[in-house]
């Protein structure tokens, strides 16, 4: 598949190596529209595809392009872009920037596309949340859907969902990370040497995710599973509950899903 990329960053990358581990798109096929002349040189040593300066190139012969920048600069990456001169699938992974100001810039016939995906799919363990918006069909669904199965799950979901994915999953890896860094911490406080407490931290974390990935069973049943009545993990437990683990979790979903909110309205 013919693919333009404009932004050449490390979701792009993610993205980009899955689809062409996978077979989905040739390097040939490819070309990423990337301002820093140093991240061009490495897209076009490590991955042999096409690279240019000017976005406008990401339009010439592709059947899709990946809108792959901030929120915050996707305004100038978009100027000069039109659906006028493009009548591939426009798929954009910018958080809080809504299909419908998406098509205000590019013209009310585009084939949009939005994603939210994370950071696991650079190991191929992602999962993305996408919403067709403008004049996408069902079957320009079904491409972007099975592109980003090429770096792990999809769920498509209605756009009104799209803030409360990002707060779950979009920024979610970000939470499971700072929880690993928490129970290292703890292990240091307990004598262990940060060495060791950050194998222990990440490795139980890394199988509990495995666990439940495979199992088939739920996370609660798997939380009482493992809690003994009167036991270690009980101890543990009790101190999260009265310090309200899961409201605060709750909550920072809730900032995460209002900041994506006001992304949306600006621009």
């Amino acid at each position: 598949m013919r693919i333009g990329v404009i932004g050449g960053g490390n979701m792009a990358e993610a993205l980009v190596a899955g689809w062409l581990s996978g077979g989905r798109a040739q390097a040939e096929e490819v070309v990423i529209c990337e301002p820093v002349a140093e991240r061009r040189a490495y897209w076009q040593a490590t991955y042999g595809v096409r690279v240019s300066a000017e976005n406008t190139d990401a339009l010439a012969g592709t059947e899709l392009v990946l809108l792959a920048v901030k929120p915050q600069t996707m305004a100038a990456a978009l100027s000069g872009l039109s659906s006028a001169a493009y009548t591939g699938i426009w798929v954009s992974i910018a958080a809080g920037v809504p299909t419908e100001r998406l098509g205000r810039s590019l013209g009310g016939d585009s084939r949009l596309i939005r994603v939210m995906p994370n950071t696991p799919a650079l190991v191929g363990a992602g999962i993305s949340a996408l919403c067709r918006g403008g004049c996408a069909s069902e079957a320009d669904l079904a491409i972007a859907c099975g592109l980003f199965e090429a770096v792990g799950e999809v769920l498509v979901v209605e756009e009104s969902e799209i803030d409360a994915v990002t707060a779950v999953s979009g920024s979610g890896p970000a939470y499971f990370f700072r929880l690993v860094e928490a129970m290292a911490e703890g292990g240091v406080a307990l004598g262990l040497s940060p060495e060791k407490a950050m194998r222990l931290a990440a490795g139980t974390l890394t199988g509990a995710g495995r666990l439940l990935a495979q199992s088939g069973v739920d996370a609660a049943e798997l939380r009482r599973r493992v809690t003994s009545p009167g036991g270690t993990t009980a101890a543990a437990l009790g101190v999260m509950a009265a310090a309200d683990f899961a409201g605060i979790v709750v909550r920072a979903e809730l900032a995460a899903a209002e900041r994506s909110r006001e992304l949306s309205g600006q621009g």
